[in-house]
């Protein structure tokens, strides 16, 4: 056996032992004992593997398949290559989320020098992503769980197996992944001050159980995975522009909130007392002052409620504004993005996949979630790590791909977001194919800049072409390019006729909006008082 072909198997030997069963190939040479090895062992049963042309949409698809337990690596050739997998796992890095990238590299003799797709790929993800050099006769240490790893692998000629592998070992069901908030308490918080929990992406379970068991307001973000139960606020971003919070004096954290500066300018209160539980990531370190640290875990069982009039205050501003909010949109002349949001939210069953974009959509459907019940166990997820819109589509295909297959999964986009990943409707005839419906709220350009500080009418003579920058791609052909189903529909019927009748794989269903009002309309939605 040569010494790449044996390296090659130890590092999929490794893989299988950590947990890993999804490995996404982007097709190379020096990567090839990588790629002989995963095709032997797919072939075995042992993991699944999925191939992609281009390396960012392929470090995002695992980036995808790893948010929902499915541990995932993504393999790939030196050079330029290894570079195109930095966005996804600068977003696992803050996100805490444990892919496996491993990189083919050339021998050690050929370091500094030209040699063909050679460069230096030793730390070439920074000091956010733990990295293992292995050579030839190197062991494959265990690898990190809470986050990602890189392993590169320097490989010498001959790099073609002289035989298939047929002596695979034996590998264990991969351990059931364990949050670690269980089995923990959280000591009891006195329900004397005035409170509400502040729950971020990937807050969990636990806000909503001590918001419940404390009688507090829950402001939940839609990747929080708490926004059920009786105690989340649906207009909670209005809310925080009231009377009503000006009363508060303390907050509990959760996750990771990113989406709301009336959430931050309440973190940032002097007068409010701030609690936090440890986010994922590798900066644990909180953009706020933090009062208090109270650990990771569930609320104790002896937790105290506060008087219930303080949530009921809450709960009937929301209801309020939010009957506002509806009448609102309701009555302008064209279909919102707010209001393709919500026809998406309800769409999603019991059990179903829901992942949204950054920029716009993430907050639209944030206004839009009516409230779900308790154990229906609808997963909404976002790359919120870092809040970027790269590798949307992949991670999407990703996150369906590794949940149950009767699963519905549904991702909600804007235009930009989805262009900026299109090769992640790229799907090999013999790949792995979820059933996938991509609604693009399409207003020809980048709407989220309109409701900011470039958006003020100060600056309309440069605002499209620095800002809207709009695009006027159309967006059937596109599909039709990679022969994706396509559908565009021009009001909420038609939406929520479209989202009722999947047709099975990948589709996309596209929502022509205005971005010419987004400003002014934002601006009466803020203004909503109860």
């Amino acid at each position: 056996m040569t010494p790449s072909t044996a390296t090659a198997r130890a590092v999929v030997t490794a893989l299988l032992g950590a947990g890993v069963r999804e490995v996404v190939v982007a097709p190379g040479s020096r990567n090839a004992p990588l790629s002989f090895a995963l095709f032997d062992a797919a072939r075995a049963g042992l993991l699944r593997l999925h191939t992609r042309i281009d390396e960012r949409s392929a470090a995002f698809l695992a980036l995808g398949l790893t948010k929902v337990g499915a541990r995932a690596a993504v393999v790939c050739t030196s050079g330029t290559a290894v570079a195109n997998l930095h966005p996804a796992l600068l977003e696992a890095a803050h996100a805490g989320v444990a892919m496996v990238a491993v990189t083919a590299d050339r021998p050690a003799r050929l370091r500094g020098t030209g040699a063909n797709q050679t460069t230096d790929q030793v730390g070439v993800f920074g000091p956010l992503v733990p990295i293992v050099d292995l050579g030839p006769d190197d062991p494959v240490p265990p690898l990190a769980e809470g986050g990602p790893t890189h392993l590169n692998v320097r490989f010498d000629d001959p790099l073609v197996p002289e035989a298939a592998w047929t002596d695979l070992p034996e590998v264990a069901e991969p351990p059931h992944v364990q949050h670690p908030w269980r089995g923990r308490h959280l000591e009891p918080i006195d329900p004397a001050k005035r409170t509400v929990v502040v729950a971020g992406d990937d807050a969990g379970p636990p806000a909503r159980v001590l918001a419940e068991r404390a009688g507090w307001p829950l402001l939940a973000e839609p990747s929080a995975g708490c926004r059920t139960g009786r105690t989340p606020l649906r207009t909670y971003r209005l809310l925080l522009g009231s009377s009503l919070a000006e009363r508060v004096e303390r907050v509990v954290v959760m996750g990771h909130p990113t989406l709301s500066r009336p959430v931050q300018a309440l973190l940032a209160r002097p007068d409010v007392e701030v609690l936090s539980a440890p986010t994922p990531g590798v900066w644990s370190e909180r953009p706020f002052v933090v009062d208090h640290e109270i650990g990771w875990g569930e609320p104790h069982p002896d937790q105290a409620a506060c008087d219930p009039g303080w949530l009921e205050e809450w709960q009937a501003a929301d209801r309020s504004v939010a009957a506002q909010l509806d009448r609102l949109l309701a009555a302008e002349p064209d279909l919102t993005p707010h209001e393709v949001a919500g026809a998406v939210a309800a769409a999603v069953p019991p059990g179903g996949l829901l992942l949204v974009g950054a920029s716009n959509p993430v907050r639209d459907l944030d206004l839009m979630i009516r409230g779900w019940a308790v154990g229906d166990r609808r997963k909404v997820l976002a790359n919120r790590g870092l809040a970027g819109i790269d590798g949307v589509v992949s991670t999407a295909v990703g996150a369906a791909l590794g949940r149950p297959h009767s699963s519905r999964a549904i991702a909600l986009l804007g235009d930009v977001t989805f262009l900026h990943d299109a090769n992640g409707l790229v799907l090999g005839p013999d790949e792995p194919e979820p059933d996938l419906t991509i609604v693009v709220v399409n207003d020809d350009g980048g709407s989220i800049f309109a409701t900011l500080e470039q958006g003020d009418p100060v600056h309309a003579d440069r605002f499209d072409r620095v800002f809207g920058t709009p695009h006027h791609v159309d967006l059937a052909s596109l599909c039709a390019a990679t022969r994706t189903p396509h559908w565009r529909v021009e009001s909420l019927p038609e939406l929520e006729q479209a989202l009722a009748s999947p047709n099975g794989g990948i589709e996309v269903v596209e929502v022509r909006v205005r971005r010419d009002n987004r400003r002014d309309l934002d601006a009466r939605i803020r203004a909503l008082r109860p």
